[in-house]
């Protein structure tokens, strides 16, 4: 992230889970979109009590209007470069994006995206969780219907690179 980049997107409470053969399992993260990059952070340094005031009220705002493109306030390009410090929290150029795209499922909206990174490529696709099942482990039970398409259409917009 460059010190000039803006946040355009935030988005708490994503399920992450991976496009492969065989895979299982998903990740719980903040998804942001700036100027320049898409980013998955799953490991903070947000207070708890901040992440869950946050997902209700997000939650909220989903059910008024399902644009993904919000931004929360507590969270601001400052705590995203210190989080960005953490080599475990992805972050990709517009340029890197080989293939962005959305899906209305009937349980909910779905972020399909693929892209190239250190000279691998990853699928994967994303939806925003509303609740939870915490045991035997942590894993979303409802999501919600959330329109991707002005998220998708960011991101196109700013690729220099149309494949």
């Amino acid at each position: 992230m460059q010190t000039d980049e803006r946040i355009q997107s935030h988005i708490v409470s994503v399920w992450r889970e991976p496009k492969k053969f065989l895979s299982v399992g998903g990740r719980e993260g903040m998804l942001i979109l700036t100027d320049r990059h898409l980013m998955f952070v799953h490991k903070t340094a947000a207070k708890m009590n901040w992440w869950s005031a946050i997902t209700r009220r997000q939650v909220v705002g989903f059910i008024r209007s399902k644009s993904t493109m919000i931004r929360h306030d507590g969270y601001g390009e400052k705590e995203l470069m210190a989080d960005l410090e953490n080599v475990k929290n992805i972050e990709v150029g517009f340029d890197d994006i080989l293939d962005v795209g959305y899906e209305d499922r009937v349980w909910g909206g779905v972020l399909l995206l693929e892209y190239e990174k250190d000279g691998r490529r990853e699928k994967y696709q994303y939806a925003v969780a509303q609740d939870w099942v915490k045991y035997p482990m942590k894993e979303p039970t409802k999501y919600m219907k959330v329109d991707w398409r002005p998220f998708v259409q960011y991101i196109k917009d700013r690729q220099k690179n149309i494949r």
